[in-house]
Order: C-alpha cells, then structure tokens, then sequence
C-alpha cells in the first residue's frame, strides 16, 4: 500500500481520489452478507469462543485453569510506569486497571495447554520454538522444547503477541475438543450468500481492468483499491512540479521534494506509504527518492 507511477494515455481522466472503475468488481450486488452468522462465517459456538478471545464476552481466567496476573506483576508495574493514566488516577490503582481490564478478561492471555499445543503445531509460536540469525532466516530448535500456557501468557501480555491467526487456530482446536462446528452452517464460512450460483461464478471470474496505457505520467493511491491522486502529465518534471506545488498534495506524500518525486518517477515508480529505518518514520516516498538519487 502506497504510491505508485502509471504510465497512462495522455487524454486519460478519471476523478482524483476515487477508486478507478476497472478496480471495483461490479458483480458484487448479489451477493449479501449471511443473516446467521452476520457476515462472519463462525459457528455460533466458535464466535462466542472468538468473543471470549478478545474480551468482548466476560471471561475469568480460572475457566481455564490460569490465574490472574497480579497488579504487582513488574511486567504491569513498568506498563503503568509508561503510562500517563498513573499521573490520572494513581498508580495502583493504574496497575489494578490493567491487570483487570487488560489481561485478565482476555482468554488470548490465559490459553490451557491445550491451546498451546495447538499453537505449536501450526508453527504459530516460532518466537519459542526457532531461533533466528540474519544469514539462515529461522531455524527450528533441536530438541524442541517444552513450552507451558504459563510462559506463552506471559509472553502475551506486551509485544506482538498473537494475531487474528492465533486465535482462529485456538478457537477450531477448541470447537475440535468439544465437538463444536467451527463455520457456519448456512453459508459454509464464507460469510456470505449469493443470489445464485451463476452470480458467484460470475464475479469469481471476473478480471479487473488497468486505465489505458499510454505516454502519460500519472501518480496513484494504492491504499485503497486504486485511484489517481494527481493529474496525467507528459514528462516526470510536469508531474514533479505539480506535486510539490502548494495545495496539491495533502497526503501523507507532502512535503516531498521534486528532486525526491522525479527520483522516484524515474526510478521504481513505487514505494509504501512509509518506511522506518534509524532515522525514524518517513513517507515512502521520500525515502525511496534519497535512496535513488544516492
């Protein structure tokens, strides 16, 4: 997702900033999200075990078998000494209001090893199970080795953590467990119903469509689907120009030289919406320019 050169026909127009036709798939109106399971594609036990994941349902560690983290846990001491809500409202009671609110009533921070084990056999917990250098990428560890629901909540509670992932395979090895359906019944998982058979083909088939290939210089979004975010010019410098011109470019873009802008035409034609390095954060952009004109 960022920017991206198109070289366009010159007398190609389409409206700024709005998503160009070739990209939106128009076959979509016959399809609707399903009315069972809201557009999900969960059983309705496995998105009460999803809910119970992200604590949107009560949950208390002891339903599985875990106990609750302490406010005096140093892992929660020096989240609440980072915090400004300690200066708010004191800081125990900062401490009291992590532990609770931000721990304990999540079940993604107090798995049973079952759940572990489920983790490991997806290859979903390679921070315990691989080590990583530079030159072999990572590398499983031999033996394996033993690892507890205690170690992997712990190591839940800052960082990364799990993802959207880890919880979909913690919730299919529970609804495995009990004997639960893990998809809906009625739209199979997808999530949605479609008018017929036939329309579903019909929009699986189709192919989206490139704007018309030319001569132009043109810059595009691709955050969204895609969309052009400047008009077609016929040389980088024409294009440069505008884009640094005051009012032009508000986007996260702004402030980008036109030394930078024409590096990057000339160049990749492409970079994300931001790239971190030692320096810090700084737009796409910017970055791949310095980093061409160098």
């Amino acid at each position: 997702m960022g920017r991206e050169l198109k070289r366009v026909a010159l007398d190609f127009v389409w409206p700024l900033h709005k998503v160009w036709k070739g990209f939106i798939n128009p076959h979509y109106g016959e399809c609707h999200d399903c009315e069972t399971c809201k557009g999900s594609g969960y059983s309705p036990e496995a998105e009460m075990l999803k809910d119970l994941w992200y604590g949107n349902l009560p949950f208390h560690p002891a339903m599985n078998g875990s106990k609750p983290f302490l406010p005096t846990h140093p892992k929660i001491i020096a989240w609440a000494s980072r915090n400004g809500g300690a200066d708010m409202w004191g800081f125990d009671t900062e401490c009291k209001r992590l532990a609770d609110k931000c721990l304990n009533n999540h079940w993604c921070h107090h798995l049973d090893q079952g759940d572990v084990d489920a983790l490991i056999e997806g290859e979903r917990l390679v921070d315990f199970t691989h080590t990583w250098n530079r030159a072999d990428g990572w590398k499983p560890i031999s033996p394996a080795p033993e690892i507890t629901a205690a170690q992997v909540n712990e190591w839940s509670m800052f960082g990364m953590g799990h993802d959207s992932i880890n919880c979909w395979v913690c919730v299919c090895a529970r609804c495995k467990r009990h004997g639960w359906p893990e998809t809906c019944a009625d739209c199979g998982g997808d999530g949605s119903k479609w008018s017929s058979p036939e329309a579903k083909k019909i929009a699986e088939d189709w192919q989206e469509e490139e704007p018309p290939v030319g001569d132009g210089y043109q810059i595009w979004e691709t955050v969204s689907e895609g969309s052009p975010v400047s008009p077609v010019f016929a040389a980088p410098e024409e294009l440069a120009d505008w884009m640094v011109y005051p009012g032009n470019d508000t986007s996260v873009t702004e402030g980008t030289t036109r030394d930078q802008w024409i590096a990057f035409i000339r160049g990749p034609g492409w970079a994300p919406s931001m790239i971190g390095n030692g320096n810090g954060l700084r737009p796409g952009v910017q970055a791949v320019g310095d980093l061409t004109n160098d």
